[in-house]
């Protein structure tokens, strides 16, 4: 049973979310036997050499990505819970997330923090200008910043380019008295040091995840299982 604190007792809570909560929408990781990335190398597709090489085939992948939420994915029960929980609480609430969706915004969250970029937008290569882009991306597209085409890439973080938002993060981890990690794996830096973070501002640790971290030992509480179980119960109201 996940009751061991009540986050309504606090007054500045962080939430750090990765793959593990939209993989229950059907949403696929990239870690695992049956990951995103199986058969197709993270060199080939996800780091901006690959997008210098061969910007065809990164826009192919992504765009099948793109496809995918836009179409099939939907909120679940854990993404519900938070956008529940952050309209009840009182207190300083940010939401960051590892992942490229947008199923906390259809959830109802609000002021999400993307540390790793969004799949429904893009941006240009020459001015940083980012944009909507719900549809295919190609090699054709023409920017609609600079109107050059080949100027538009994913707005997503690859390995190798430092994530986005973190002076916010890290500020907002300072300040914080409740740090929680859902659905990560405690492999991917700088996200897998927030629980440090957190813990050397005083914080209270708390680990919501399938099976342990990596980090897991850096935890003040631990609850293991479904992410819709599991995140659904912690943030109901108390």
């Amino acid at each position: 049973m996940v009751c061991v604190i009540n986050p309504f007792e606090f007054a500045s809570i962080v939430v750090l979310t990765g793959a593990g909560i939209s993989a229950e929408s059907g949403l696929q990781t990239f870690r695992g036997s049956g990951g995103l990335w199986e058969g197709r190398r993270v060199q080939e597709v996800a780091t901006p050499e690959a997008f210098a090489r061969d910007p065809t085939l990164v826009h192919k992948f992504y765009n099948a990505r793109r496809r995918q939420l836009v179409a099939t994915a939907q909120p679940n029960a854990a993404h519900r819970a938070l956008a529940g929980f952050q309209r009840a609480f009182r207190g300083n609430f940010l939401l960051v997330t590892q992942n490229v969706d947008n199923l906390h915004e259809q959830g109802g969250s609000e002021g999400v923090l993307h540390m790793h970029g969004e799949l429904l937008k893009a941006r240009c290569v020459a001015t940083a200008a980012v944009f909507s882009a719900p549809l295919d991306i190609d090699v054709e597209t023409p920017c609609p910043c600079c109107r050059v085409a080949g100027n538009v890439r994913p707005h997503v973080v690859w390995f190798g380019e430092m994530p986005l938002h973190m002076a916010a993060i890290e500020a907002a981890l300072q300040g914080s008295d409740l740090f929680i990690a859902i659905g990560t794996s405690g492999q991917v830096y700088p996200a897998a040091g927030f629980v440090q973070l957190a813990k050397a501002a005083g914080a209270t640790t708390v680990e919501l995840n399938l099976e342990p971290s990596e980090g897991h030992s850096y935890f003040d509480h631990a609850h293991y299982g479904r992410a819709t179980d599991m995140v659904a119960e912690f943030f109901a109201a108390h």
